[in-house]
């Protein structure tokens, strides 16, 4: 099960004196306090000649700090810590700092934490298919499933200490001072201009974690469908969805159905389906068969969708993606229109194939899909890791061995995409006015994870690798495919804060999935 978020801790004081009383929220307020308490001090400088010393320390703070000290009362710590962030609250569950959404989320790094990561136990997901758990599969080591990544100009999620909201702004000196000294993260805790290190490192601070949260990301998909639609590789990241949300809910009314090309994971507390449709290219093929698509010659009608389509209707969120089906070959073969065999069928260059296809595609979305109430998703390339020499090993053999992300972040990575089929998808999505299209780049911060991939500890039609197989890794190494906990996890929290960013879920509803899910057939 997920460890739940660090509560925000507050130090002890050693103190005996009695808690500060309530502070006064106006500038005149903290001025006629503040006076209040040098008329105190001076009072006792009479008395004792260490009180005058003290008194003369207080009184130079409060002529170096008073205006800081003013300021402060005026603005909460969140809009110190997230000058540009929107706030996204949902009763009984702690404030969202959600970033700026000009915040480019795919640009950052990967970053070591073994404290809050994995974010779920493998052997905790019933729901996992044996492709993906490699540590059941025999992996000796687990270094992948501890790295988060981190944007370079913004945060993921980050929670927010609810014991400073907006409507909590901090005014005490005193307070401010005593947190500087107990605690070396007394941004967290509300004391920012008179001692606090500055605002980035505040986002990077523990105490605030960005983590994927269920319960906030169940609470918007209550009453409504998300589908991923595409290749195994959204099906890998749609098992990875199913095990962040499954451990919020309870044994009995959680489960999966498969029928066909569509498995639908039920979430019956919310009355919410998670759901994957397997259409490799999107539109109709000859390897739509969900169970034997294992085919050498890949044929494709791309004027052809609504046979696929047709179960799209009525969905909340649709995540597409497609395209490490098309890197067999340089051409794709193209059924002919009218034709009634696969075996009539020409080559045409592979981007003028995918152009068709996304033409359809986009035309289908504009005719059938309510923007008001479907949001569309399309997820870039995720990397083939099979040329060791691009990452500095010209020993190594395709993403075999390899324990580490790649750290080199001065020199990105070459790992040959086709990135005329990525620039086609931006091209599309930008042009479409009707039905908007969130394109979720996942290309370059997945490029780093050469350690990251199933390998030899995943199976091959339905059976894990024989030893015979595994002496073989330039051959049947899966260096596609991703281990679970791990890289799809991050997908998932970066779409999660995409949903999370559209107003529109708290005011659209659905109907309950039970009765809106068509059925393909067996």
């Amino acid at each position: 099960m997920a460890k739940q978020p660090p509560p925000t801790s507050t130090s002890r004081s050693t103190s005996t004196s009695a808690p500060d009383n309530p502070l006064p929220t106006t500038t005149g307020g903290l001025r006629g306090s503040l006076s209040s308490s040098a008329r105190s001090l001076l009072a006792a400088a009479r008395r004792s000649p260490v009180t005058t010393l003290v008194a003369a320390f207080f009184l130079l703070a409060l002529f170096m700090y008073g205006e800081d000290v003013r300021t402060i009362a005026e603005l909460s710590i969140d809009d110190y810590l997230y000058p540009d962030a929107d706030f996204y609250n949902v009763s009984g569950l702690p404030p969202l700092a959600l970033p700026p959404p000009a915040c480019d989320l795919g640009r950052g790094r990967w970053v070591f934490d073994n404290v809050s990561l994995p974010a779920y136990r493998e052997k905790d997901c019933t729901f996992l298919t044996k492709q993906v758990t490699c540590l059941a599969n025999g992996r000796p080591d687990d270094l992948w499933q501890y790295w988060k990544w981190q944007p370079d100009d913004c945060s993921l999620p980050t929670y927010v200490s609810s014991l400073h909201s907006r409507s909590a702004p901090v005014t005490s000196l005193r307070a401010c001072s005593r947190i500087f000294l107990s605690s070396p993260d007394c941004a967290i805790k509300g004391c920012v201009r008179l001692c606090c290190p500055p605002i980035q490192s505040i986002r990077l601070n523990a105490s605030n974690p960005s983590r994927f949260d269920a319960r906030r990301f169940m609470e918007a998909m209550r009453g409504k469908r998300l589908m991923f639609v595409g290749d195994s590789l959204n099906r890998n990241q749609w098992e990875s969805l199913v095990c962040l949300v499954q451990p919020i809910l309870s044994k009995g009314r959680k489960k999966a159905v498969k029928r066909g090309s569509l498995t639908v994971f039920h979430a019956k507390e919310y009355r919410a389906t998670l759901e994957f449709y397997w259409a490799p290219f999107l539109v109709e093929s000859n390897s739509d068969n969900p169970k034997i698509h294992s085919i050498e010659h890949r044929i494709i009608r791309p004027e052809r969708i609504e046979g696929h389509a047709r179960y799209w209707r009525g969905v909340d969120y649709l995540i597409f993606n497609t395209y490490i089906w098309w890197m067999n070959t340089a051409d794709m073969k193209v059924r002919r229109p009218n034709s009634r065999y696969w075996s009539e069928h020409d080559e045409v260059p592979r981007i003028e194939a995918y152009g068709r296809v996304f033409k359809t595609w986009s035309d289908w979305l504009n005719d059938n899909i309510d923007p008001a109430r479907t949001s569309v998703f399309f997820m870039t390339i995720s990397p083939l890791h099979i040329s060791p020499h691009n990452w500095g090993n010209p020993d190594g053999i395709r993403c075999v061995k390899e324990t580490l992300p790649y750290q080199n972040y001065s020199q990105p990575l070459d790992l040959y995409h086709d990135m005329r089929t990525y620039d086609l998808v931006v091209k599309v999505a930008s042009s479409m006015e009707k039905v908007p299209v969130t394109v979720i780049n996942i290309t370059k911060m997945s490029d780093y994870r050469k350690d990251a991939h199933t390998s030899l500890y995943s199976i091959r039609q339905g059976k894990l690798l024989t030893p015979k197989q595994k002496a073989d890794p330039e051959k049947f190494a899966d260096c596609i495919h991703w281990c679970l906990p791990g890289v799809p996890d991050v997908w998932n929290q970066i779409l999660y804060t995409k949903i999370l960013s559209k107003p529109s879920w708290q005011s659209s509803f659905s109907p309950p999935p039970s009765q809106s899910v068509p059925l393909p057939p067996q």
